[in-house]
C-alpha cells in the first residue's frame, strides 16, 4: 500500500472516530461534564503511553508555560462540556453542525489576537455560516430544545476556535501529542473536583463507554489524524476533516436511528459548504 493511500485512510478513520465521539452524548446517560470528565481522564492516561512509547520529552522548561496550558486545559474542558450538553438537548446532527462553525470564528478571532488583516470574503463567509444557523433554528424561544441546542453547539465552535488560534503559539515548539496530553491532562484537572462536588456516579457500562471515548475517540484518532498529515497536504486535511457532521449524522442514523429533518439538512449543508470553501482557499 503506497504511503499517501495510508495516510488518507488513517484521516478518514481518524475523522470518522471524531464523529462517533459525538454518539456518546446520547448513548450515555452521564451529564456532559462526567462524559468530559471520563473522556480526558482515559485520554491523557493514553496519550502519556503514547508519549512514551514514541520516546518524546513532554516536560517543560518554565512554571509558566504548565500556567498556560492549565488555562488551555480549562478551555478545552468548557468546549466539550458544552460540545456533549448541545447534543443532549437536541441531536448528534445539531452539535457537529453548530461546532463546524468553529473555522469562522478563527478568521475572526486571529485578527484580534495577532493583528492581522481581516478581507471582505471573510465577513461574507461569516454571513453565510449565520444564514445556516437561522435556518436551523426553528423558533428564537430558550425553550425550543433545538434552539438550545444551536446555541450551546455554537459556543462550542467559539471555544474550540479560541483554543485553536491560543496553540499557535506552542504547535511551532511541541508536538502536538504533547499539547494534546497536558490539555487533556488539565481539563481533567479542572471537572474532577466539580464531578465530586455533585456527586456524579460511573456504573460499568459507562465505564467501558469513556473507555472507548477516550482511548479510541480522543487518544488514537488525534494520532491518526497527525500521522496523516506527515504526507498529506493542509487543505486536503481540512476538507477530509470537514466531513465530521457528516460521519457523524451517517453513523447517529445507522445506530440510533436519529435522522436530521430538512431544516437542518439544509442549514448544515450551507454551514458544511461554506466552512470547506473557507478551508480550502486559506493560506497554506
Amino acid at each position: 500500500m503506497q504511503a499517501k493511500t495510508r495516510s488518507l485512510i488513517q484521516i478518514n478513520i481518524a475523522v470518522l472516530l471524531f464523529g462517533l465521539a459525538g454518539l456518546f452524548g446520547k448513548l450515555s446517560t452521564l451529564p456532559a461534564i462526567g462524559l468530559v470528565g471520563g473522556r480526558t481522564l482515559f485520554a491523557a492516561l493514553a496519550l502519556v503511553l503514547v508519549l512514551i512509547w514514541k520516546r518524546e520529552t513532554f516536560v517543560f522548561k518554565t512554571w509558566r508555560e504548565y500556567y498556560c496550558f492549565f488555562l488551555l486545559g480549562a478551555l478545552l474542558a468548557v468546549h466539550w462540556t458544552t460540545f456533549f450538553y448541545s447534543i443532549q438537548c437536541s441531536s448528534v446532527a445539531i452539535g457537529l453542525l453548530t461546532y463546524a462553525t468553529f473555522p469562522v470564528f478563527v478568521t475572526f478571532l486571529e485578527p484580534v489576537l495577532f493583528r492581522e488583516s481581516l478581507k471582505k470574503s471573510d465577513l461574507l463567509i461569516a454571513l453565510a455560516v449565520f444564514g445556516g444557523l437561522v435556518l436551523i433554528i426553528p423558533e428564537y424561544r430558550l425553550s425550543n430544545h433545538i434552539t438550545l441546542g444551536v446555541l450551546w453547539g455554537t459556543l462550542s465552535g467559539l471555544t474550540f476556535a479560541l483554543l485553536s488560534v491560543l496553540n499557535r503559539k506552542y504547535v511551532r515548539q511541541y508536538s502536538a501529542l504533547t499539547i494534546a496530553f497536558y490539555q487533556n491532562t488539565f481539563a481533567c484537572i479542572c471537572l474532577w473536583p466539580v464531578i465530586f462536588s455533585i456527586h456524579i456516579s460511573f456504573p460499568f457500562h459507562e465505564l467501558l463507554n469513556l473507555l472507548i471515548l477516550g482511548i479510541l475517540c480522543t487518544a488514537l484518532s488525534h494520532t491518526l489524524f497527525i500521522q496523516s498529515m506527515i504526507r498529506l497536504k493542509a487543505q486536503l486535511a481540512s476538507v477530509i476533516a470537514g466531513l465530521e457532521p457528516v460521519y457523524g449524522m451517517v453513523l447517529a442514523a445507522l445506530l440510533l436511528g436519529e435522522y436530521p429533518n430538512l431544516r437542518t439538512l439544509a442549514g448544515g449543508s450551507v454551514i458544511l459548504t461554506t466552512v470547506i470553501y473557507a478551508s480550502v482557499k486559506m493560506p497554506r
